[in-house]
């Protein structure tokens, strides 16, 4: 079984690669994370349930999930 842990952001900007062909990357601004790590950069690429690929626009609302195996996690207190 995975726990996991979703918290919300929005695309900043879109990066694009200094060299040609390159990487283009998405910042994405996580609301909930602390105030020096707010921001996380990824490869600009999403897929749908089709396998069809597309890339996030600056102020896309979306969804940063951490997953992780259970017996990679400590339990917590109630």
């Amino acid at each position: 079984m995975k726990k996991k842990r979703k918290m919300h952001g929005r695309v900043e900007k879109v990066i694009k690669s200094a060299i040609p062909g390159g990487v283009e990357k998405a910042q994405i601004h996580v609301e909930e994370g602390e105030e020096l790590y707010r921001e996380i950069r990824v490869e600009n690429v999403v897929v749908d349930d089709h396998g069809h690929k597309a890339g996030l626009k600056p102020g896309a609302e979306v969804d940063v999930v951490i997953e992780a195996d259970s017996d990679a996690t400590t339990k917590k207190p109630d």
